[in-house]
């Protein structure tokens, strides 16, 4: 039979657990927006780290280089992803007092 400390215990987790998914469930509508080259790629996510859409500017496109136009997309996609993962952590912190649970942050 379970000591009193433990029931304490399990109930901590199956709390902090459905916070976590609250937090999830959050992160999923909100969004980020990341701009690159003075805003001609703009790409969005959400906090699950999905890209919802990217847009280019008209004007890239016209100048037909393709080599410049993947490196702005790379930058801003890789950046969209930083600022999910912050996002991310930020959130986590509210729940876990900043104590650092292994496997609940993603690497950054």
């Amino acid at each position: 039979m379970f000591d009193k400390s433990w029931t304490g215990l399990f109930k901590q987790a199956s709390e902090m657990q459905s916070k976590l998914t609250e937090i999830q469930e959050g992160l999923a509508e909100k969004k980020i927006e990341v701009s690159t080259g003075g805003g001609m790629v703009k790409v969005v996510a959400n906090g699950l780290n999905e890209i919802i859409s990217i847009k280019i500017d008209d004007e890239l496109i016209n100048m037909k280089d393709r080599e410049v136009l993947e490196d702005l997309i790379t930058g801003a996609v890789n950046e969209a992803s930083k600022k999910v993962k912050e996002l991310a952590q930020g959130e986590m912190t509210k729940v876990t007092g900043g104590i650092k649970i292994p496997g609940l942050f993603p690497p950054t």
